[in-house]
């Protein structure tokens, strides 16, 4: 554990030295917060139409009427918190981007700056060279995770209608941010140190661990659509998943990490 702890403040070190790495998640998370309060909020006001008078928000008023917590909302604050509550699969990225931008250029960095040879022949095992280098990219994704979120919720209260940040405070909606948001993260990030293994451009591994950006997408059009609902059963399902998908990838990082040929390989 202190040979991890080691590598892995110097993994941190080289961050604060490469800033421009967390520009990626900064971008992604700006975005996903800006869209819901231009739809729920800056739009309504342009058009000079409240969301409660339009048919299409109809199935937000169906939802709250299951939660006891949000039964008391007026139709507006209802409509506009069910759309903060789904763009939150959206704040998912931000933890996502920021663990690919920095995974991407973990392993392919250290070749590129010739300091991944002395690493190897340090009596580190692979697991915890890994392990080192995958918290050293979760670290920070946690904490832009945190970041984005409380700018979010901050948000909703200052600029949406009275309550509707009530919507956020969901044990379902805090399970999508703070156990969805990083398990997704954490598999990003090794799927992208999985592919560094074997390639000698960041930007091709950044490309493949990008498609875990897939399923985010896919699921939050089905819950736009109202065809599919991340419930906490729902959500704990996934996080299971999630959780062996995690430790499969890590165990495919290890085999595909080999220490005796990969540094000719990446000549």
């Amino acid at each position: 554990m202190s040979r991890i702890l080691a590598l892995l403040g110097k993994e941190l070190a080289d961050l604060r030295q490469n800033p421009a790495l967390f520009f990626p998640a900064v971008l992604a998370g700006g975005l996903s917060m800006l869209l819901p309060f231009f739809i729920a909020i800056v739009v309504p006001a342009l058009a000079g139409e409240r969301l409660s008078d339009s048919s299409d928000f109809e199935i937000a008023l169906e939802m709250y009427r299951d939660q006891p917590r949000l039964r008391d909302l007026e139709p507006e604050a209802a409509i506009q918190a069910w759309i903060f509550q789904q763009f939150l699969v959206l704040l998912v990225l931000t933890p996502v981007t920021g663990a690919m931008s920095i995974a991407a250029y973990s392993i392919v960095g250290e070749k590129q700056a010739r300091t991944l040879e002395p690493l190897l022949a340090t009596p580190l095992t692979t697991f915890e060279l890994l392990a080192a280098k995958v918290l050293g990219a979760l670290l920070p994704a946690l904490g832009l995770t945190v970041a984005t979120f409380l700018l979010y919720l901050t948000g909703v209260g200052v600029f949406a209608e009275p309550g509707a940040f009530r919507a956020l405070l969901l044990p379902a909606s805090l399970a999508v941010v703070f156990v969805l948001g990083p398990l997704t993260s954490l598999a990003a990030l090794q799927l992208a140190v999985c592919v560094s293994s074997r390639v000698n451009d960041a930007r091709s591994a950044q490309q493949i661990g990008a498609l875990i950006v897939l399923p985010l997408t896919a699921a939050f059009i089905l819950q736009i659509t109202g065809m599919f609902q991340l419930t906490v059963l729902v959500i704990a399902s996934v996080a299971l998943a999630l959780v062996g998908a995690d430790i499969g990838l890590m165990l495919l990082g290890i085999a595909l990490f080999e220490r005796e040929s990969i540094l000719t390989r990446w000549k």
